[in-house]
């Protein structure tokens, strides 16, 4: 967690941004299906909207944030860092267990990553506390091996997953990350999280930013025999050997540049 390191401002124009965006005031469509996107009169009570930078130029504005780029720059140790996705997931009040989000890794939504040293960014736009219910990490669970196949964030089984590491013997010690608005968290790929239900009288409203760092590409990834693909793998440019090209600015910006800061000095 940092302190406070977004103005005020900035989180008031995403959340405005955001309140455009679930009234279909967009600047563009996505281009080809194939991701989450909640549109007005679904019944989810989990909103989750993916790559919204694409359809909302205003949120551009965050993920571009250049003091996210230099934190996340430090605690990847590199020198460049590129974005990789983002999206706006808003829980609605009072929900009992449909508001859940299942225990997952992001590692295993980046399969076609070469890097593994992606993080993901939490950014509440009000301030989260416990009955918000915010992000929960289970600690050190980044250690734990076989982690890269919990693609669960849509489950609603919570119990089940926390009494199989059990039995294997891992602690599932769980800590809430709370946070006030403009404090942000910063968690890498593997670790285990997710989050339980929206007792407040209010909807939680985050976004979610992934970051790759500046030796991530491209590689081919299969699953049980299925070819696995990220959504920006057919947007993005192609390297000379007809592979998605993850360096790509028009699709993955540079947040951070020590090369280009160095230079510039």
């Amino acid at each position: 967690m940092t302190k406070k390191v977004i103005p005020e401002d900035i989180i008031d124009r995403m959340f405005t941004a955001s309140e455009e965006f679930y009234n279909g005031d967009l600047d563009a469509e996505l281009p080809i299906a194939g991701c989450s996107n909640w549109k007005k009169g679904d019944p989810l009570a989990v909103r989750n909207n993916e790559y919204i930078s694409f359809q909302k130029r205003a949120f551009h504005q965050l993920s571009l944030q250049p003091i996210i780029g230099a934190i996340a720059a430090r605690l990847m140790d590199t020198d460049t860092v590129r974005y990789f996705q983002d999206q706006l997931v808003s829980k609605e009040p009072n929900h009992q267990d449909s508001t859940k989000v299942g225990w997952h890794t992001d590692c295993s939504y980046h399969s076609n990553c070469t890097s593994h040293k992606l993080l993901t960014v939490w950014i509440p736009l009000h301030d989260v506390d416990e009955e918000h219910e915010p992000l929960v990490i289970v600690d050190s669970s980044h250690k734990w091996r076989q982690t890269n196949h919990m693609r669960g964030f849509n489950q609603n089984n919570h119990r089940e997953i926390e009494q199989s590491f059990i039995r294997q013997g891992k602690e599932f010690s769980k800590i809430p990350i709370v946070l006030k608005e403009g404090q942000i968290s910063f968690h890498c790929s593997s670790l285990v999280h997710g989050s339980y239900q929206n007792r407040s009288n209010m909807m939680r409203r985050v976004i979610v930013l992934n970051v790759q760092d500046g030796d991530n590409r491209y590689r081919p990834f299969w699953n049980n025999g299925k070819q696995i693909h990220h959504y920006l793998d057919s947007l993005c440019r192609k390297q000379a050997n007809d592979l998605p090209d993850y360096t790509d600015l028009a699709i993955f910006p540079v947040i951070w540049s020590d090369l280009k800061n160095n230079n510039a000095n």
